[in-house]
This record gives structure tokens, C-alpha cells and sequence, in this order.
């Protein structure tokens, strides 16, 4: 009998880890692009330090043991990539609602008086 609740409570929890998300939300969606953002550009910065780092030790190389020559092939320059620059999220508007019915000319708000300086 205890197998068969084990079993019993066993599918049960099973089918609830089974249940399908909800969608996520467009602030949910900007927020996981920003982290991706952020991300990619840390892993640019990481590129960067690496190639400094690679070059001092070349140049350590071959200003010690190379006798001042200089490295047998060219290679790329360090390309840094500056500081992290939020970008620009634009979030879907939603759907437009149906325009209102314009409001009569004789209901126009009256003027606000002018502020004293």
C-alpha cells in the first residue's frame, strides 16, 4: 500500500513541474536584454585585458630573452571597449485604443495665472 502512495504522490508532483510558464512580461523581456548587454559587454572588457595582458608578457619575452627582437608575426591591436552604455529600450506600446470623440470648443480649461518671479 505504501508503494502505491509513493507512487500516487510521486506523479502528482510530477505533473505540477510539468505546468507550462507564463509568458514573460515586456519589463521582464528588457531586463534579461540589459543583463545580456551588460554580459556582453563585460566579456569584451575580459577580451580586452586578456590581449594587454598577452602583449606586456610578449613584450617582457622579448625584451629579455628575445634580445629586442621584435614578434615573428603581426598581430591585431587591443581594441577597448570603453565603458558599458546602457542602450535604448523601447517597450511595445499597447494596443492603441479607439480614439475618444473630441471634446466641444466652449469646454476649453480656463488659463492657469502666471507665476509671480
Amino acid at each position: 500500500m505504501k508503494k502505491y502512495l509513493l507512487v500516487l504522490s510521486a506523479l502528482t508532483i510530477s505533473f505540477g513541474a510539468l505546468a507550462k510558464l507564463p509568458a514573460l512580461s515586456d519589463e521582464a523581456k528588457a531586463k534579461a536584454a540589459e543583463a545580456a548587454a551588460k554580459t556582453a559587454h563585460g566579456n569584451k572588457v575580459a577580451d580586452f585585458q586578456l590581449c594587454k595582458s598577452r602583449e606586456k608578457a610578449a613584450d617582457h619575452y622579448y625584451k629579455t630573452n628575445g634580445k629586442g627582437k621584435p614578434a615573428p608575426t603581426a598581430t591585431p591591436a587591443c581594441v577597448d571597449p570603453g565603458a558599458y552604455k546602457p542602450a535604448e529600450v523601447t517597450v511595445a506600446a499597447p494596443a492603441a485604443a479607439p480614439a475618444a470623440a473630441p471634446a466641444p470648443a466652449a469646454a476649453k480649461p480656463a488659463a492657469a495665472p502666471a507665476k509671480k518671479g
